[in-house]
């Protein structure tokens, strides 16, 4: 046999350059992840600024059957998750979101925020008169 002192060293810095390689292929193939992160596991649906630095938003998160949206209140210091709902058809409009803002959905926020829970019969007729 004709075995030369390099060919063992050649071998070698042969694996070590198809290491970096099959790491670069692996992190782009769905076998080390790079499908589940791609597929939209959250999504924003819908955001409505209420002051500078204050937001409602509208979040869809989960996949086929777990699919939800949830409806969170976004302050510089904290989120908080207002209502958990099943994905609508379509996307609420900035229109739809701005006649939110002026429905039962503001007065039951700011009677949860205030600490009070919102009667039906007061978010049926409007704006209470506080």
């Amino acid at each position: 046999m004709n075995s030369s002192p390099l060919l063992p060293l050649l071998w070698f810095l042969a694996i070590l350059c198809l290491i970096p390689l099959a790491l670069w292929l692996l992190k782009r193939t769905p076998l080390g992840g790079a499908g589940s992160q791609t597929q939209g596991v959250m999504r924003l649906v819908a955001h409505l600024p209420i002051a500078p630095n204050q937001r409602l938003l509208t979040v869809e998160v989960g996949q086929g059957e777990d699919r939800r949206w949830l409806v969170l209140g976004v302050t510089g210091q904290q989120i908080s998750t207002l209502h958990v709902m099943p994905p609508q058809a379509e996307a609420p409009s900035a229109t739809g979101l701005h006649s939110l803002a002026n429905g039962s959905f503001a007065q039951q926020l700011g009677a949860r925020l205030r600490g009070q829970q919102a009667s039906p019969a007061s978010s049926e007729g409007g704006r209470n008169a506080n």
